[in-house]
């Protein structure tokens, strides 16, 4: 009886913790997913190379910050949409690796992030991704663009991809989709039914007519290597390519060789 008892309680404290964790997955995704720093609309930003800084409005009111790097006569545009932490201050510093090379780049935040306001939700992200790809029309043919996603932006840079016609798509470091994500971290918990945000990028990339190249680190420790050698596998579009950084993580691909003596080429 006693052993029942404590059979009992220890079910009853598993069955607990499983529905947190489910709670958890369910109420707190966005904070999970979105890892934004906030910056005052006074902030101003301090860069290497000349920029303008430029605010979009999207048809629900949200103001949409970002940076274009305008270079004289560049090699081409590269429209970038960044990793899930962070704002507008890091990463347009980190993309003036390619201004460096004479691109032109745009960047922006998500809603959000750094001077970026508006809800969130998987279609407001989506849609916001083509209020940036008509403002590079306005400057740069499609035909110079290349659209460039890291991380949680491969979701996006895909998504746009498909609905327009760029000169190439980049992914570095992407994932098949935040499901799949999920289950990987979460084996135990019905991830399917508990997501607002799928970001099923699977479904997207077989939709886009342009080259695909994936770059992903075999190390790491972020977006598992499998997910991004997944979402190659599951591209029909013979133009593509994977390369694949042996020592690479998810934050220090540039550093490798496989990267930085390929890039040019695949931009």
């Amino acid at each position: 009886m006693r052993n029942k008892k404590k059979l009992f309680v220890i079910l009853f404290v598993l069955l607990n913790i499983y529905g947190l964790l489910c709670g958890v997955i369910y109420f707190f995704q966005e904070n999970l997913i979105f890892l934004p720093t906030v910056l005052s609309q006074e902030h101003v930003y301090k860069m290497d190379n000349s920029f303008e800084e430029i605010t979009l409005e999207s048809n629900d009111g949200a103001k949409l910050n970002g940076l274009h790097f305008k270079i004289k006569n560049p090699k081409g545009a590269i429209l970038y949409f960044h990793g899930n932490a962070g704002d507008l201050q890091r990463w347009g510093q980190l993309t003036e690796f390619f201004v460096d090379k004479k691109y032109s780049v745009i960047v922006m935040d998500y809603r959000g992030y750094g001077k970026s306001t508006g809800k969130k939700s998987q279609q407001n992200l989506y849609d916001d991704t083509q209020l940036w790809y008509d403002y590079a029309t306005k400057y740069y043919k499609e035909s110079e663009i290349t659209v460039y996603g890291r991380s949680l932006g491969t979701a996006f840079a895909t998504y746009v991809s498909l609905k327009n016609k760029p000169k190439k798509l980049l992914l570095e470091s992407p994932f098949y989709s935040i499901e799949e994500v999920a289950k990987y971290r979460f084996p135990f918990l019905p991830v399917r039914s508990l997501l607002h945000y799928k970001f099923p990028t699977y479904q997207y990339i077989n939709e886009v007519s342009c080259p695909i190249t994936i770059y992903h680190g075999i190390n790491d420790k972020v977006i598992n290597y499998q997910q991004g050698k997944k979402l190659f596998e599951s591209i029909e579009n013979s133009s593509k390519k994977l390369i694949s950084i042996p020592e690479g993580g998810h934050n220090d691909l540039v550093n490798f060789k496989e990267y930085t003596s390929t890039i040019e080429e695949e931009l």
